[in-house]
């Protein structure tokens, strides 16, 4: 947690958000959980995507829509593949606070304290830029309401429309070698759906919009105990800042804040996982945020790397067997493969990103358990931040366009590419 200088004007800054009418409502977070609850059985898929790190900056429409066009063309396709209805949650409109490895950072001789997201202090390396500042969740809250805002009026909107998925192309897409790939899939579900409303006489409203959802790392608990409600006819509180968000890999400590928090909340939460978490750990913390079993509560995204998916994933699904718990396993395999280049820059090796993928698929599919979801660092936007992919990006290449402030991302190809593989995947293991 950020040390502020000023706690009166820290809790008069709480108490304005706490008078502030909520980003979510509580029914859409009950929906989410319910349909989260049918992916841990098979019956859905989940999709979540977006910034690593959100910027105030970026709350422009251009940016908001390519991050929307993306994970509805992802979606397009996995839902081609696996066959069954995708849910579309967004790293969206919050995703403004990041944990750091390091408290201080140096350039060129020079110690500030790091940087950690727009909601706590600012990306310029001055002294006066690093000073935790309350006045910036305030500034956080509006722009989640204008990026929700617009996002509402696109899908209410048509932009969604399955009648017509070709509004969704980006601009560098006929650049794409898996634009073939892409068009095939939107010609099938168009012509199934021609098909069905032929046979129906009658066009089908429910292709016309879908449900989207945000999540964000429940990081900063001053700015989510704001935001966290009871509301009328339903028991229990719930954190309307998000209607999924997550603990990361450094806030799970059982007797830490951060559990606390999530422990009396009733939105469906994430728990990320590495090597770090053992059998015993994760029942203990699955004891805590979910006494109750509940179906959809709790779903686990495991981050190992390639190389320690097979070393560390089948003892947690062993042990969730055994005491019967109810979860929705899902793959980040971006976090831990991020690398550093001679030149400084964090990048990611695409190669790696689709393996670690692949491996687990083949973990659950040899443990007779169900891959349920992905989880991606990504951007609707042509940035060049992590290595390989279609056009066989380099080290060379990332100085062309890397934009991000923290870790680096998939771009739109990169993303498009990793969806049609996860596709592949799920015929090849039985899962589509």
């Amino acid at each position: 947690m950020p040390e502020y200088p000023d706690s009166n004007e820290l809790d008069r800054i709480v108490g304005e958000l706490t008078s502030l009418p909520p980003l979510v409502t509580s029914w859409e977070v009950e929906a989410l959980k319910s349909q989260l609850a049918e992916a841990a059985l098979g019956k859905r898929f989940l999709l979540q995507g977006g910034d690593c790190s959100e910027s105030f900056h970026d709350c422009r429409p251009s940016v908001i829509a390519n991050k929307l066009k993306i994970l509805l063309q992802m979606s397009l396709v996995l839902v081609s593949g696996a066959r069954k209805p995708v849910i579309r949650v967004g790293r969206i409109a919050g995703q403004y606070a990041k944990p750091r490895s390091s408290y201080n950072e140096t350039i060129d001789g020079q110690t500030l304290p790091s940087y950690r997201g727009d909601l706590i202090n600012r990306f310029g390396f001055a002294a006066e830029d690093r000073i935790p500042n309350p006045e910036l969740m305030l500034r956080g809250y509006e722009r989640a309401a204008l990026t929700l805002n617009f996002i509402r009026g696109l899908v209410e909107g048509g932009f969604a429309d399955l009648h017509h998925p070709e509004y969704w192309d980006l601009d560098f897409v006929a650049h794409s070698p898996q634009a073939a790939e892409y068009r095939r899939v939107v010609e099938m579900i168009s012509d199934s759906l021609q098909f069905l409303e032929n046979m129906l006489e009658g066009k089908v409203d429910e292709f016309e919009r879908v449900d989207f959802y945000t999540s964000h790392e429940g990081l900063h608990l001053f700015y989510e105990q704001a935001q966290t409600r009871i509301v009328p006819h339903r028991e229990g509180w719930y954190d309307l800042a998000a209607h999924f968000p997550w603990i990361g890999n450094r806030t799970r400590d059982l007797d830490g804040a951060h559990v606390e928090f999530f422990r009396g909340i009733a939105n469906p939460i994430g728990i990320k996982i590495d090597g770090t978490m053992g059998p015993e750990e994760l029942i203990e913390l699955l004891e805590i945020l979910n006494p109750n079993n509940e179906p959809g509560r709790i779903t686990l995204i495991h981050r190992y790397g390639v190389d320690q998916v097979a070393l560390h994933l089948p003892s947690l699904i062993e042990v969730v067997r055994k005491k019967q718990k109810v979860v929705l396993w899902c793959c980040d395999p971006m976090h831990a493969n991020t690398e550093t280049t001679g030149s400084g820059l964090k990048t990611r090796d695409f190669r790696r990103i689709l393996a670690e993928l692949e491996r687990a698929f083949e973990v659950h599919h040899e443990m007779g358990s169900y891959l349920g979801g992905v989880h991606f660092e990504l951007t609707g936007d042509n940035v060049t931040e992590c290595i390989g992919g279609a056009r066989g990006l380099t080290e060379r290449d990332l100085s062309k366009a890397y934009l991000t402030q923290v870790d680096p991302r998939l771009n739109y190809e990169q993303s498009l590419e990793t969806a049609i593989l996860i596709s592949t995947l799920m015929r090849k293991y039985g899962d589509g």
